[in-house]
């Protein structure tokens, strides 16, 4: 399978090539240079700059479906991190951008962070490609463009089955994000999104973010009302000191509320078993189902791992959601201990906000939990702000 288009801004050529020989050639896309990593996509229409600095990208290559990536430049406040996370990105076409809001263009954006990427690639070919055969390490290169140094460069890049990556996106250090009059809420920092740390603030609370590896007994010095645990990227199976650390927050009988990699940790901790998914989901327009409602959410995703159902005993938790399109966990409730976590992200920026509720949900929790009096306006906007 080969795919060539010539569709940019730029003019160098460039190359991905994939661990199974697959060869896309198409131009070169920001920072000039060599990248690798684990390829996935990503159906979004809009946001791709979050996409971009979102944590629990790390290590990975991002290509996006949306044919025009671009259009609307890039600014500081569509960043979810203080740089772009992925280790490269792809996109069929990178036009000139129209918008009176953005900072740069999005290759000034990418050269100005070291960012490289391939434009004029046929994205939703290769997906189908990537659909069939599952995801795959693959590289890019706008320097040495030989394929077969290239192949055998994507076939020994690190697989992302069995890689802790949380440390290498983690906070270096804790600290205060906001103050509130609400509960006291400590963040375990595993790549943890800005517009999470925003949802709690937009409900008064007062957040701490520590990093990954704190030990516990720090964070309760603190005396929160409830801890969470982030998003983040890799594998959360070798992560034994962070499910470890769930495993004790567990016993505190403070509430516990994870998202994506603490959802996938706090199921770890409770004994229930998490896979490596064929594909993954990524996209803002995933189908959840609420079993308790019978509503059907549309909801952002970002992972390449899963809660198994098989191994969720009825004593321990109980599942909440479902996906619509191949029935994967994406919701828990757990029955020894206040918690509940979540597959996918309820904060989406730039959306879709049909699930902004579940840090409602929490608050009530910590609230019933704790004892602790909720600001009167403890809701979300209609639409997310920074």
């Amino acid at each position: 399978m080969s795919h060539t288009s010539s569709s940019s801004t730029a003019h160098d050529p460039a190359k991905l090539v994939l661990s199974d020989g697959t060869v896309v050639r198409g131009v070169a896309l920001g920072q000039r240079g060599l990248t690798g990593g684990e390829l996935c996509f990503n159906t979004s229409m809009t946001g791709y700059q979050e996409i971009m600095t979102d944590p629990s990208y790390y290590g990975q290559l991002m290509m996006m479906t949306q044919p025009h990536i671009g259009n609307y430049g890039a600014s500081a406040e569509d960043m979810e991190a203080d740089a772009p996370m992925v280790a490269g990105f792809i996109v069929r076409d990178s036009p000139r951008h129209s918008n009176t809001q953005a900072d740069e263009p999005l290759e000034a954006f990418m050269r100005r962070h070291g960012l490289v990427g391939i434009a004029g690639v046929d994205t939703r070919a290769l997906v189908r490609h990537v659909r069939d055969e599952g995801v795959m390490n693959a590289v890019i290169s706008s320097e040495n463009l030989e394929t077969e140094t290239l192949r055998q460069k994507a076939k020994d890049w690190p697989s992302m089955a069995g890689r802790e990556l949380a440390s290498e996106v983690s906070t270096e250090g804790p600290h205060v994000f906001c103050e509130g009059t609400g509960p006291r809420i400590a963040v375990y920092d595993f790549g943890v999104k800005q517009n999470i740390l925003r949802s709690f603030r937009r409900r008064g609370c007062t957040v701490k973010v520590v990093p990954g590896d704190t030990d516990l007994s720090d964070v309760l010095a603190w005396t929160p009302d409830g801890i969470f645990f982030s998003n983040g990227p890799g594998d959360p199976r070798p992560m034994d000191d962070a499910i470890e650390t769930v495993s004790e927050a567990i016993d505190t009988g403070l509430p516990l509320f994870g998202i994506c990699l603490g959802h996938q940790l706090m199921s770890l901790a409770e004994g229930i078993e998490v896979y490596k998914m064929h594909v993954g989901h990524r996209g803002a327009n995933h189908p959840v189902k609420n079993l308790d409602t019978e509503r059907v959410e549309v909801t952002t995703q970002n992972h390449g791992f899963a809660v198994d159902p098989e191994s969720i005993a009825p004593e321990v938790a109980r599942v909440t959601h479902v996906n619509l399109n191949d029935d994967t966990v994406e919701g828990l409730e757990f029955k020894t201990f206040a918690g509940m976590s979540l597959q996918y992200h309820p904060e989406a920026s730039p959306g879709p906000h049909d699930s902004h509720y579940h840090f409602n949900r929490f608050m009530e929790l910590v609230a019933e939990t704790r004892d602790v009096t909720l600001p009167e306006k403890a809701t979300e906007p209609a639409v997310a702000t920074t």
